[in-house]
């Protein structure tokens, strides 16, 4: 796991017990997130990469997965990255 992964991953184990969540388990699909968490999920995100989420971004397939988070933020930064060059 990289280093996002593994902050997504630390941040997920604070609300899902002694479950260990794997990068590519569905987060949804097991139950584990309601429509609160899954904002408190999205405010983690922006905050923790300082990264803006817009409403083009909220789609289930980018929070399924630790791996799907992580591909958004890499997206999402890289992004970030190129404009400011």
């Amino acid at each position: 796991m990289n280093e996002i992964q593994t902050k997504i991953k630390t941040f997920l184990g604070k609300f899902f017990g002694n479950h260990d969540l794997q990068p590519d388990e569905d987060i949804f699909a097991n139950g584990f997130v309601n429509s609160m968490f899954a904002m408190q999920l999205v405010l983690f995100v922006e905050q923790e990469f300082q990264i803006s989420i817009g409403n083009e971004d909220l789609e289930f397939e980018n929070f399924r997965t630790i791996n799907s988070i992580a591909n958004l933020i890499e997206r999402k930064t890289a992004v970030v990255t190129h404009s400011r060059s």
